[in-house]
């Protein structure tokens, strides 16, 4: 098993070279070269079941995988336990959508700590994210991987400790993360072969090795300010970081098989081809 990378939603390229319908995404990703592709529902879960299952079938006949972003508006720390039990069913709706899909991955994120204490809001995170398994399980989709995402701006609940924590919750829950993100809130640190190690050896130290060769992943580079998280850049730009180059040298020396997904600002396919091309050179 190799790594896999493709992009989140369908970029500038996509329509520059004249695919015009979500039904031509797994052809586009077969021209570019790529493994993958995540589907965003980051406003909604929109798509509906008939379209699902035809994508589907066209991702796998062209041996493509495909996660799913859920909607952005999921709150699982909220201290309304109102907005909470709406995110399940906002999390429920995104595994059916991702299944129908063929896939059996969404992306969560996990909500925000700014008017409670970060350890009251990973509390009710937790307490959501039973829920959440509960209500996969009663509906048949015990197959599909909640990725709870590490987050860019410092008031968000996000931190690398507080996703392995949520995926201690069940085995099941795979930890998404954004290594763009974790740098935007750290001011710049997560950007060496260190700092990647040492979040790589967090992972299977504190959630076994299976989850660190299967770890879910979004990179980009990210402009932050103090507060963290300012917007998603393109690989061309030279300042904010954080550089690909040692996190593929380290997945390829520790023979892992993670999903990078880009998030590049309107270059994500193409900069995901830059990650599996530095990727292909090392073997």
């Amino acid at each position: 098993m190799a790594a896999k990378f493709g992009p989140a939603g369908t970029c500038d390229l996509f329509k520059e070279k004249g695919y015009k319908h979500s039904l031509q995404i797994p052809e586009f990703l077969t021209e570019m070269g790529l493994d993958h592709f995540e589907y965003q529902c980051g406003r909604g879960v929109n798509i509906g079941k008939e379209k699902a299952l035809e994508l589907g079938e066209k991702f796998k006949e062209a041996g493509k995988t495909v996660s799913l972003h859920a909607p952005y508006y999921i709150s699982m720390s909220s201290v309304e336990e109102e907005k909470r039990r709406n995110s399940v069913n906002y999390i429920l709706s995104s595994a059916e959508a991702v299944d129908f899909l063929g896939g059996n991955r969404i992306v969560v994120h996990t909500g925000s700590c700014s008017k409670i204490s970060r350890e009251e809001a990973l509390a009710l995170a937790i307490e959501t994210l039973h829920w959440s398994l509960d209500a996969l399980k009663e509906a048949g989709l015990s197959n599909v991987h909640i990725c709870p995402e590490t987050m860019g701006k410092i008031n968000q609940l996000g931190t690398l400790d507080e996703v392995i924590a949520l995926c201690k919750v069940d085995e099941s829950v795979i930890p998404c993360i954004d290594f763009g993100h974790l740098n935007a809130r750290t001011q710049g640190e997560v950007n060496s072969k260190e700092a990647f190690e040492g979040i790589l050896n967090r992972i299977e130290n504190e959630l076994g090795e299976y989850r660190l060769k299967n770890f879910h992943s979004h990179f980009s580079k990210i402009e932050y300010t103090t507060g963290g998280e300012k917007r998603h850049l393109t690989f061309e730009d030279n300042l904010y970081g954080p550089e690909f180059e040692p996190l593929m040298e380290l997945v390829y020396k520790k023979g892992l098989s993670p999903i990078f997904v880009c998030e590049s600002a309107g270059t994500q396919a193409l900069d995901a081809l830059s990650m599996k091309k530095h990727y292909e050179t090392l073997g």
